[in-house]
């Protein structure tokens, strides 16, 4: 399984990791760590060094309550990072937005994949936008905004819906002219699911998988983990690296993650063990 963007190809036969990259004040578990350019390079190369095939950087927070931030506020933050770590390093680099005129001038600067956290509410342009520029995308699964998702968790079947609106959703891009290998799926673990649902979405990721699309598996640190092992934010390291195992002995391709040395490790142990005779 190879995927593609702008010209691109990553090879999936193992799996890749994607290192998240926060460039704000306020995400969930890094918030403010790296608001200045050049700690922001810094960190996103010493990722590349431990290992990630993919730096994705996102701008604006998506955490749960998030305030949204401007267009010429999120461009401010992301362009330059963007620009530095493209021009210094040869890894694939994501934008994470849900605003079009962000993703459109991200790929200028450097981007070759577009990471749209807006799930049911993207906007129609993000679409071609990412058709007409060659780029690959994440479609992910979310409903509202960050400041409503916690109120709309109902579902009859979480893994049926979300894998009803990926399903569509490639179909979309499919239709614009997109590649199907160059369309990433994430079911959007935390955003508009409860834990009990992200716990469902891992148990039966298989389903998902088997619709055909390389799959994005996004559980870092999230709260879910915590709630499960009664440990804060500081302590979800050994639980977000469980769901990283059990992601890929699912079929997941990438997984996104903060930690990326001990994530890389736990992924081709698993395969190791996937793939002994």
């Amino acid at each position: 399984m190879k995927f593609r963007c702008r010209g691109r190809v990553l090879d999936l036969e193992r799996a890749a990791v994607m290192g998240v990259l926060n460039v704000t004040p306020d995400s969930f578990s890094d918030g403010g760590r790296f608001t200045d350019s050049a700690g922001a390079v810094a960190h996103g190369l010493g990722m590349v060094a431990a290992g990630a095939a993919i730096v994705d950087v996102g701008g604006e927070s998506s955490r749960p309550g998030a305030e949204p931030v401007s267009v010429e506020e999120e461009l401010a933050r992301v362009l330059g990072v963007i620009a530095a770590l493209s021009e210094r390093s040869d890894v694939l680099i994501s934008v994470d937005t849900r605003k079009p005129e962000v993703a459109r001038l991200a790929v200028q600067a450097g981007a070759v994949i577009v990471n749209d956290t807006a799930g049911e509410a993207s906007h129609p342009a993000m679409d071609q936008i990412v058709a007409e520029t060659g780029a690959g995308i994440v479609a992910m699964h979310s409903r509202g905004t960050p400041e409503t998702m916690t109120s709309l968790t109902h579902y009859g079947d979480v893994v049926e819906e979300v894998g009803s609106y990926l399903q569509a959703r490639a179909e979309r891009l499919e239709r614009l002219g997109l590649e199907r290998d160059s369309i990433l799926f994430d079911p959007g673990f935390g955003f508009a699911k409860d834990g009990g649902q992200s716990l469902t979405l891992l148990r039966r990721l298989s389903e998902i998988a088997a619709l055909g699309y390389p799959l994005l598996v996004g559980t870092s640190r999230k709260s879910f983990i915590g709630s499960a092992l009664h440990v804060g934010l500081e302590e979800r390291l050994e639980g977000t690296l469980a769901t990283f195992a059990w992601a890929v002995a699912e079929g997941a391709r990438v997984v996104r993650g903060h930690d990326v040395a001990p994530i890389l490790r736990t992924v081709r142990m698993t395969e190791a063990i996937m793939h002994s005779r």
